[in-house]
């Protein structure tokens, strides 16, 4: 039997259920990218308000595949939520997701309930690579297969950015004020890479709409918890826990933080009443968010898959991964981050590596390796241009690239194939897989000035560094390397 309103009176008492009616739940929010990383993060936070404001239910949307909608539709949109940590865990089941719809199957069906004057927020998770943008400049890609396709034809977008924008031409024709849109992707300044992207879309189908779509608030906010693909490991257990099973639960950690502007003129959910912190500038957060936690997150994924490291937890039991991650953090990292009035730096970093050695969180190598070539801009080279400009070292920075080049050149130390999955892994196989010549590769992979831009790659100091890096990685491997940062 499966997990659905009519089983939910027969579930364990310790399994925490919707303090709601939900058949009163009506929606007012639509998320595009209905993946696990919105269902342990911004459907947790409105279950939590949706007892005292029933009029913000979730219409979630698959941009790509129905696999969300064919397994949460049989349980009626309800799944579980667990929240483990070497302690224990955690059971509840969330409601606030009341809709799930397929873009491909049916556009406008989507378009529809987007244009409606019930929708007051537009938000969405569709990692780094949904916003169809230049990773290096955060403008729009005109010749990104999607955008193209859109531009010809409007009503059956494939892209957020398509989507988005025909809504707003929709809600515009109709006299209706526009939607809030809420991006809640790892992009820094992300409201404002956003609102450029779609504005410069409205731009390519009509000024006046552009003018529109330029007024449409589009707030940054900070996001943070990690969540790790679920397993039928995952699934099995449960089942057990429940006496029911669930087609796709989820599962993360205890730690969750969101930080939002507060700029939303048709109104928004009381989330700070379920913890989440508005302000009027999530810059300075956000950019500490990228560059501790995701950048150590990327540098210690790749270097860890490397060395054979299936889980983040693995990875930091590798000899001197520990040491190498925290000193990143603390002396190359940390000097660039902008300030943050009371807030407590170092119990921020104690606690992200507290975070890392969770070991019942499996959270896989393989999956934060995924989208690198999107990713690093964010993540490392900010960071890195920051480090230059003040003349300082940047040495674990710089393996963390070179470990990305080693790792998306798609062969791993074994001489076997990676399977890299990046919306660039195609051009990079080709300009750096069928050498071994880390001067040679670093030479070739510099050159993509949509990752790197047109500093980084031209700069000789940063090329020598990343030469070096790349070439211990080749030489000795990369368990060997993260052994000489170990401490003592």
């Amino acid at each position: 039997m499966r997990l659905s309103s009519s089983s939910l009176p027969q579930l364990p008492d310790r399994v925490e259920q919707p303090a709601y009616d939900r058949d009163k739940v009506t929606i007012g929010l639509v998320h595009l990218g209905i993946g696990a990383f919105h269902r342990a993060h911004q459907a947790v936070y409105t279950d939590k308000i949706l007892a005292d404001d029933p009029s913000w239910g979730i219409c979630g949307v698959s941009l790509r595949s129905a696999d969300t909608r064919d397994a949460l539709a049989p349980q009626d949109g309800l799944y579980t939520l667990k929240v483990q940590d070497g302690q224990g865990e955690r059971l509840s089941v969330i409601g606030s997701i009341v809709e799930i719809l397929v873009a491909p199957e049916n556009p406008e069906a989507v378009l529809s309930r987007m244009a409606d004057a019930a929708t007051r927020i537009v938000s969405l998770t569709v990692t780094e690579k949904g916003y169809c943008h230049n990773p290096a400049t955060g403008t729009l890609d005109e010749n990104h297969p999607d955008i193209l396709h859109d531009l010809q034809n409007p009503s059956k977008p494939k892209s957020a950015i398509g989507f988005i924008v025909e809504a707003l031409a929709r809600r515009k024709a109709a006299g209706a004020p526009a939607f809030t849109l809420l991006t809640c992707d790892n992009l820094p300044s992300n409201g404002h890479v956003l609102k450029r992207v779609v504005t410069r879309f409205a731009e390519l189908r009509d000024p006046e709409l552009a003018a529109f779509v330029a007024d449409v608030a589009s707030p940054s906010t900070m996001v943070d918890r990690i969540v790790p693909a679920t397993t039928d490991a995952d699934r099995a257990a449960i089942t057990a826990a429940l006496g029911f099973s669930d087609a796709w639960p989820v599962m993360t950690e205890p730690f969750r933080q969101w930080v939002v502007e507060d700029d939303f003129p048709l109104g928004r959910p009381a989330w700070e009443t379920a913890g989440v912190v508005f302000v009027e500038d999530v810059s300075a957060f956000e950019t500490m968010k990228l560059r501790l936690l995701n950048g150590s997150h990327s540098t210690l994924a790749y270097l860890g898959y490397l060395a054979g490291a299936e889980t983040v937890a693995d990875a930091m039991a590798l000899p001197g991964m520990e040491d190498l991650v925290e000193a990143l953090m603390r002396d190359e990292v940390s000097p660039t981050l902008p300030p943050l009035a009371g807030f407590d730096l170092p119990a921020y970093r104690r606690a992200l590596v507290e975070r890392f050695n969770n070991p019942a969180l499996r959270h896989r190598t393989w999956q934060i390796a995924m989208d690198g070539s999107q990713k690093l801009p964010q993540r490392l080279l900010g960071t890195i241009r920051d480090r230059i400009q003040a003349g300082a070292p940047y040495d674990r920075l710089a393996l963390g690239v070179a470990a990305w080049m080693r790792y998306a050149r798609g062969i791993d130390e074994a001489g076997k194939a990676i399977d890299v999955r990046d919306p660039l892994s195609a051009r990079i196989a080709e300009l750096a897989q069928g050498s071994d010549d880390p001067e040679e590769i670093a030479k070739a992979l510099l050159g993509m000035k949509e990752i790197f831009g047109d500093d980084l790659g031209a700069d000789p100091d940063f090329r020598a560094q990343i030469v070096r890096a790349l070439s211990r990685l080749f030489s000795e491997g990369s368990a060997a390397v993260l052994q000489s940062f170990k401490k003592g």
